[in-house]
């Protein structure tokens, strides 16, 4: 046991691997309960239960089971405590109750603090949590009370705030589940619905270091928002606003006489610019996804894959991360050496760290994609299995990028392939290379630094 907590104080990955794997258990033991299925003729079965589990820790909106048949009201109430837990963080909440309680704040805490919410040199953890904490409720309350007065137009008002609170918090954390068996299909034309619930995912998305950053430049008596950000807030703000503008214009190019052949004014506005925001990392869909072109598709894999801001609720290879590479590339390009950027120089080590990092990401997925082939394709053609592997890709990118959109082949999954699902889920909920770093073994210098050498590329 001191052997074990030295390793868990050593390294805080640790610590937030077995945390979120724990929560994932007693989620699926939890919703396993006969009283959270909505019928005892049609019971959760463990892994089921299991897969939602690891879906709504994971926040990621993959469903082999529909939440509002098959779910009684208690297990959509444990779905979205699981959501909520997961996306701001297991760690965050028991950090908080045990500071409340009157604990104090070690340097462990205080890493994982850094790890989770970005807090790096912080001094004050209580400070910082509550302040994570009344920022993110009071955006999903904002959000729920919005929803609310939509939803109750079409509904009873308990069922509509109901609605409101689950779809509110579901989408502040980037979850993607939702009460309705078609998601929001029902309302792509409705301008305060897609409003809300894409502006609740973007500001989970963007990661609590920069929506604290914002708040706290609105705060200042000499306001200059843009002066005052760090240059991760700037790369953040500026990465987002790139990909919803690319994935609008690429999927309303690419969808104008296919699916939004026959949509209205509204539909063709609000279609495109939902699913540019969603599928990076949300998982609600205002649009079957059967109706899209295989380039809209494989434009939305792309969006799965960057994803959100790092310490946010979002997944990914992470906003930054691509924008140290393009910023890399570039500069290499122009025959400079450093990578500079807003008049702010990005330590070398940055930057191998962030390729490490996207190298890691696509090895996951590329072997994912291979083992769910071999599990649900062995035996078959590829003349027998037409679009097949690009629905593979799209749910296993969706799956590591823990987006939560599908093709509709998720719940037709072997129970192994399912397994593999959800060991995708939780490594993206986590990050690949936290999870290598939370299994390795202790840090073990060199013992010999051999000559230098530089083999051929390009």
């Amino acid at each position: 046991m001191p052997k074990m907590a030295r390793s868990l104080e050593r390294y805080p990955a640790r610590v937030t691997t077995l945390a979120f794997l724990t929560l994932v258990l007693a989620g699926g033991g939890i919703l396993r309960l006969p009283a959270c299925s909505a019928s005892e003729q049609n019971p959760i079965s463990w892994l089921d239960a299991m897969f939602t589990s690891t879906s709504a820790v994971c926040v990621t909106g993959l469903s082999v089971r529909s939440t509002i048949d098959d779910f009684s009201f208690l297990g959509q109430i444990v779905i979205l405590a699981l959501i909520q837990l997961g996306g701001i963080g297991i760690m965050t909440f028991t950090s908080f109750i045990m500071l409340t309680l009157g604990a104090s704040a070690g340097l462990r805490q205080q890493a994982l603090m850094a790890d989770t919410l970005g807090g790096r040199g912080v001094t004050d953890v209580r400070k910082l949590l509550r302040r994570v904490f009344v920022v993110s409720l009071t955006i999903e309350l904002i959000g729920a009370a919005l929803l609310w007065v939509r939803f109750s137009f079409d509904m009873s008002w308990p069922k509509a705030a109901w609605y409101a609170l689950f779809h509110s918090v579901s989408a502040f954390c980037n979850a993607g589940f939702g009460l309705w068996n078609d998601s929001l299909v029902s309302y792509r034309g409705d301008w305060l619905v897609n409003i809300v619930i894409c502006g609740l995912v973007i500001f989970g998305g963007l990661g609590f270091p920069v929506l604290l950053e914002l708040l706290n430049s609105f705060q200042k008596p000499k306001w200059s928002p843009w002066h005052d950000l760090s240059l991760h807030s700037k790369l953040v703000l500026i990465g987002t606003f790139f990909l919803i503008v690319w994935g609008y214009t690429t999927l309303t190019i690419l969808e104008w006489d296919n699916a939004l052949k026959d949509a209205t004014v509204s539909e063709r506005i609000l279609v495109p610019f939902f699913h540019s925001v969603i599928c990076r990392t949300a998982g609600f869909n205002s649009i079957d996804l059967n109706d899209l072109t295989n380039a809209s598709l494989f434009v939305s894999i792309i969006l799965m894959a960057i994803g959100g801001a790092p310490c946010s609720t979002a997944g990914g290879v992470k906003t930054t991360t691509i924008s140290m590479l393009v910023l890399n590339a570039i500069r290499r390009f122009q025959g400079f050496r450093n990578v500079s950027c807003f008049r702010k120089t990005i330590p070398q080590t940055t930057i191998e760290r962030a390729a490490a990092a996207t190298i890691v990401f696509f090895a996951v997925a590329v072997f994912g994609c291979l083992i769910l082939m071999l599990i649900e394709q062995s035996g078959r053609s590829h003349r027998e299995q037409q679009d097949s592997f690009l629905d593979i890709l799209f749910e296993v990118v969706s799956a590591l990028g823990t987006v939560g959109l599908s093709t509709g082949i998720t719940a037709t999954l072997s129970p192994a392939g399912k397994i593999v699902i959800m060991l995708l889920m939780f490594l993206g909920r986590l990050g690949p290379v936290s999870v290598m770093v939370a299994m390795s073994r202790t840090r073990r210098p060199p013992k010999v630094e051999y000559a230098h050498e530089e083999p051929l590329f390009g």
